[in-house]
């Protein structure tokens, strides 16, 4: 799911949630031309993204179990760092880079799910962090070096306890679960959900579900002609008649809520229902 280009919407919301930032996703990146083997393909993601601070981070996602994973994730944030950085340029032209790695393996020893690393140094004596300098906080539009490195996050699905007490948590219990509660309101979590009930699909709810998405598309295409046509003859009317019939049984199966299928038609709710009843269909 995290995977697919066509869920960014799902990925920014996850991203989002995690970073307690506003995450739109620039570019998913081909992992064929940058990764190396066919497990790199599989189980990483790289992202590039931008943040509320119109900050250009590099992310990558990785999913795979080996016993030197602590290792691995050190040298794939390296790879991707020197990867994006061209031969001739500066190195205040180095990227953000955050790692985030879902394992449901055991990794290390911990009760937490979610363990964030970063890069800080501390005074040998007085234990205060280092700072940047004037200079360089004005020019990087950074506070600390741990602005600048490698950022890591693990996070342990196993030992999530399903109880959901924040939006980041209703990602980890999907991610466990494979499953999401109505009452979620994490960012992207309710696109989510839909994409799981159609990766669980048999072949013959695909059709089905694939014959749905058609008919959706078709009474949307016909409504919106008939009303920029703004004449009707006869014939469309009941062609149309049945199109709103299509949305209203839609509605009445759930599959469709009143405002989706408003906002499939561009028009408000009281729009749609003054639809319904012109054709003495009761929501």
């Amino acid at each position: 799911m995290l995977r697919s280009k066509a869920n960014i919407e799902v990925l920014e919301g996850f991203l989002s949630e995690l970073l307690f930032d506003d995450i739109k996703i620039l570019e998913v990146l081909e992992s064929e031309t940058d990764q190396d083997s066919e497990a790199d393909k599989f189980n990483r993601v790289d992202i590039k993204v931008r943040n509320s601070k119109e900050e250009i981070l590099m992310i990558e996602v990785q999913f795979n179990n080996e016993l030197d994973f602590f290792q691995r994730i050190l040298h794939s944030s390296s790879k991707t760092i020197c990867e994006h950085i061209g031969k001739a340029d500066p190195y205040s032209k180095v990227v953000k880079v955050i790692s985030i790695n879902i394992v449901y393996f055991d990794l290390g020893e911990g009760d937490d799910y979610i363990y964030q690393g970063k890069t800080v140094f501390n005074g040998f004596h007085n234990k205060t962090a280092l700072k940047l300098n004037l200079k360089q906080k004005k020019t990087f539009k950074k506070e600390y070096p741990s602005d600048i490195f490698p950022e890591f996050y693990i996070i342990k699905v196993k030992n999530f306890n399903d109880m959901a007490k924040s939006t980041l948590d209703e990602w980890i219990y999907l991610f466990k679960n494979s499953a999401i509660k109505s009452n979620f309101k994490a960012k992207g979590i309710q696109k989510a959900g839909k994409v799981l009930d159609e990766m669980k699909m048999s072949k013959e709810e695909r059709l089905a579900y694939d014959r749905f998405i058609d008919n959706r598309r078709i009474a949307l295409s016909q409504l919106n002609t008939a009303r920029l046509e703004g004449q009707i003859d006869g014939e469309k009317i009941g062609e149309i008649k049945g199109q709103v019939k299509t949305y209203f049984n839609l509605i009445k199966k759930g599959r469709l809520t009143l405002e989706e299928a408003a906002d499939d038609l561009n028009i408000s709710k009281l729009e749609l229902i003054e639809s319904f009843k012109k054709y003495k269909l009761d929501i």
